[in-house]
This record gives structure tokens, C-alpha cells and sequence, in this order.
């Protein structure tokens, strides 16, 4: 009798089990939402819609992108770890949400690392700090003997508090001994309007935010944070060559989603993304922007294994960023 109670008890996931199966089998069966955490026009934002189009494509299904900004990212973040594990619903991930957040907000986050598995890495790309073309100063050296000289006058701005943007400038600040006033926006595109407007003197962004405005020469780029210099600005110096190689810094962007989604998803997305950074057309328009490839595999591609391992990594990373420079959030 007991053994029969048990069988009648487990038949529910005993039936379950196959339709699950099926049901993962059948993805992607409608439209896939890929959640931006921050405002459009923005590094993110244009990563997820370069991504976006070639998903569809691969999929066979649209994929929208849906912009849930605030907070740093962990709004639009916090959607999705609370969210359907179905594979309907995506994250861009950034340095900001999946690597800087955890220390930077303590407590106060809404999700934990555990409540999202990373799928893939699609790109990393440099910070570039820069000034409004009013400022008279042409070199990161510049700027440090300005800002000695004008203690707390400059506003240094940001796309949002917590991000790499954010946690650059302080690093810039702890590393140079200068003071700035930190001006976070919700996004890039708020941001860079007030400085082309010289509303705020300084500012960092992703290069891939930022590049258009000085090609154009609305704006004035004083240095690249990352170790050596972006092909798609070739005559910017690195920040290491301006005399400041602590202040060196990389922003990324990848896919994330619910912890509990089915594994085949999460590997089925892992596989795509990894195709995708490598297609001719992708990688043109990456290298344009002035990204750089995911580089987590042997092969230089991603893979949700890979991406996880990189993930933890950054956590460790940025906790040590945050608690040197004392950057704090409201």
C-alpha cells in the first residue's frame, strides 16, 4: 500500500517531466523579450539591438528589446531574475548589474549573483574618459593639474551611479588625489547632451557610446582605460601612457537569465551568442564601435560556462574597486 502512495504521489512529475522536456525542445515558440537595464542610446542598448536582430534571425522568432532603466541596472536586472524561467525573458548584463552592484549596494540589491546564469559574453569594451571642448585642457595630465588647481569645481558625469562609468571616475579620483563632484544620469544619451553643452566638464562612457560624438568633434577624448589603444581611435593614449596606469578599466555586456531556466536554453543561447560574436557582419560592427571580442574560450568565443567563471571573477574584482576608492551610492 505504501508503495503505491508513493508512485500515485510522484505521478505528477513523472508526467510533468516529458512535457517540460517537449516544451524546452519546442523554444523559442513566440516572441523573446531582451531587457536592457538602462536607458536607450546607450553602450547596452546598442549591443542588445546588434544582438537582438541576429537572434531573430538565428531563432526564427522576434526578439524585442525591452529598456527597464534605474538604479544602476538593477531594475530592469531584478525584472528578470524575478522573472518566468522560460527563456522569454532576457537580460543584457553589464559589468555594472553582474559585477559592480553586489559590493556597491550591499544589502539594498534586489537579487543576488545565484538568482541569474549567464549564457554568453557578446562583447568587452573600453571606458574613454573625456572632457566638454570649453575645458582648457588637452591631456589626462591636463586635467589632474586643473583639478588640483580647482578643487571640487569640475562635475564629473556618469550614465547612473554603480556603474564601470562611475566606479572609473572615482578610481581616477583616488589614483590622481583629486576631487570632482559625481553627476549620475539615467543613461548615456541624458549624459553626454550636458556635456557637449559644457553643463558638466567631465565625463566617462563606453567608447561605443561616445565615438560618434568625437569623430564628430563635439567632444575632446583625453584617454583609453584599457591597456592598449583602440584601433577605432587610434591617436587616444591609454590611460597607462598619460602617466595613470592604475586607472585601467574594461565594461561588458553579456546575456543573462533566470537561474532556473531549463539548462538546453542556456546552452542553446550559449551556442548562438558564441556564433554571433564570430559572424563577419557582427564582428565589423563591433570593431567599429571600438569593442573588443568576448575572448573567454580558447577560440576567443564565450560560453555559459565560461561566462559564469567571468562573472564571479568581477564580482571579486569590482569589490575590491569599490572598497579602495569608498565609492558609495544614495
Amino acid at each position: 500500500m505504501l508503495h503505491r502512495r508513493t508512485l500515485l504521489a510522484a505521478m505528477p512529475a513523472l508526467l510533468a517531466a516529458p512535457a517540460l522536456r517537449a516544451q524546452d525542445a519546442a523554444w523559442p515558440s513566440r516572441t523573446i523579450r531582451l531587457v536592457v537595464p538602462f536607458t536607450p542610446a546607450g553602450t547596452t542598448d546598442i549591443a542588445a539591438r546588434i544582438l537582438a536582430e541576429r537572434l531573430t534571425h538565428r531563432l526564427g522568432q522576434n526578439v524585442i528589446v525591452e529598456n527597464r532603466p534605474g538604479a544602476g541596472g538593477n531594475v530592469g536586472s531584478d525584472f528578470v531574475a524575478k522573472g518566468e524561467p522560460d527563456g522569454y525573458t532576457l537580460l543584457m548584463a553589464t559589468v555594472s548589474s553582474g559585477g559592480i552592484n553586489y559590493s556597491l549596494y550591499g544589502a539594498r540589491m534586489p537579487y543576488k549573483p545565484e538568482d541569474l546564469a549567464g549564457c554568453g559574453l557578446m562583447l568587452q569594451v573600453p571606458n574613454l574618459i573625456f572632457v566638454t571642448n570649453s575645458l582648457p585642457v588637452r591631456t589626462l595630465k591636463e586635467l589632474v593639474d586643473y583639478a588640483k588647481a580647482n578643487p571640487g569645481k569640475l562635475n564629473n558625469g556618469s550614465s547612473g551611479a554603480g556603474t564601470s562609468l562611475h566606479l572609473t571616475g572615482e578610481l581616477l579620483k583616488t589614483v590622481a588625489g583629486i576631487q570632482m563632484q559625481h553627476v549620475p544620469f539615467r543613461g548615456s544619451g541624458p549624459m553626454l547632451q550636458e556635456v557637449i553643452a559644457g553643463r558638466i566638464e567631465v565625463a566617462v562612457d563606453n567608447l561605443p557610446s561616445v565615438i560618434g560624438h568625437i569623430r564628430d568633434g563635439r567632444l575632446r577624448p583625453l584617454a583609453m582605460t584599457t591597456k592598449q589603444r583602440s584601433p577605432a581611435l587610434p591617436d587616444v593614449p591609454t590611460t597607462a601612457e598619460a602617466g595613470f596606469p592604475d586607472v585601467e578599466a574594461t565594461a561588458w555586456f553579456g546575456v543573462q537569465v533566470p537561474v532556473r531556466t531549463p539548462r538546453p536554453i542556456i546552452e542553446r543561447l550559449g551556442r548562438e551568442i558564441d556564433a554571433i560574436t564570430k559572424e563577419p557582419e557582427t564582428k565589423a560592427k563591433i570593431d567599429d564601435l571600438g569593442g573588443m571580442p568576448p575572448g573567454l574560450t580558447p577560440d576567443g568565443g564565450t560560453s555559459p560556462e565560461s561566462f559564469e567563471a567571468f562573472i564571479k571573477a568581477e564580482i571579486a574584482k569590482w569589490g575590491e574597486v569599490v572598497r579602495k576608492s569608498g565609492a558609495t551610492v544614495e
